[in-house]
Parts: structure tokens; sequence; C-alpha cells
């Protein structure tokens, strides 16, 4: 799929790593869900991801974290708040998009609500 931008790993002698960054879209109902959850509920409801998470193996480079508060930036300097609904991120390394997807099949996120939704990114090199 991807592959990381030329870095100082990359003159370092590392070589780039191919990446795919998943991001996970949920509607605010659905994130309201979460307010008064206990821990002991938060962690029953982190199972499924955890089953997800061991199925990827290798190919699941970051699980990611939960987002929130999304601001939108303008070239004029202005700012306001996003409204693209995103929740969270992971990372894949996939060879093509097609794994990607298979990787991405019966995500726990697609059953959490009926409004969410997931986006699988191909990286690009840097041109140069």
């Amino acid at each position: 799929m991807g592959i990381l931008p030329k870095s100082s790993n990359c003159d370092l002698g590392i070589v780039p790593q191919y990446f795919d960054p998943v991001i996970y879209h949920a509607p605010q109902e659905a994130m309201n869900q979460n307010t008064d959850v206990s821990e002991e509920e938060m962690k029953k409801g982190m199972e499924p991801w955890m089953i997800w998470a061991k199925k990827c193996g290798e190919k699941l480079v970051d699980l990611g974290t939960p987002l929130t508060g999304g601001l939108k930036l303008s070239p004029e300097g202005n700012s306001a708040a996003s409204n693209k609904e995103v929740v969270g991120y992971s990372i894949l390394n996939a060879g093509n998009m097609e794994e990607a997807q298979s990787l991405m099949a019966d995500h726990p996120h697609l059953s959490w609500d009926a409004g969410c939704e997931i986006e699988i990114h191909e990286s690009m090199p840097l041109p140069g």
C-alpha cells in the first residue's frame, strides 16, 4: 500500500515501512453512550477490539487511540470545531488495499452504532 516518506530514519539505513491509516467515524449520539460508563464496562467494550487486534497480528502497527475535539483550520488563520465525526485511528501494515479491507472485515467499530464508518487510506511517498 503506502510507504513512509523519506525521513531521517531512512538516512539511518532503516527500511521504510508500508502503512495504511485507518480512520474511525461515529456520530455524536454514539459517543454520548460512553459518558457514564464504568471502567469495567469500558474494559468489556474493548474486548472485541483486542480480539480484532490479535487477528491482525503484526499487520496492526498501532491500535491507535480514541480522538475527540477535532479542530478545522483555515488558510486565513481561523479555526472551528470539525464536523467530520472522527473518533479514532489505527495504523495497518497491509500489502495492498484488498488486504487492508480484509483486515477490517467484521471490525467491532462497525457494529457499535448504525452511523459508524471506517475509512482506510493509502499513504504515498513524498515527491523528491
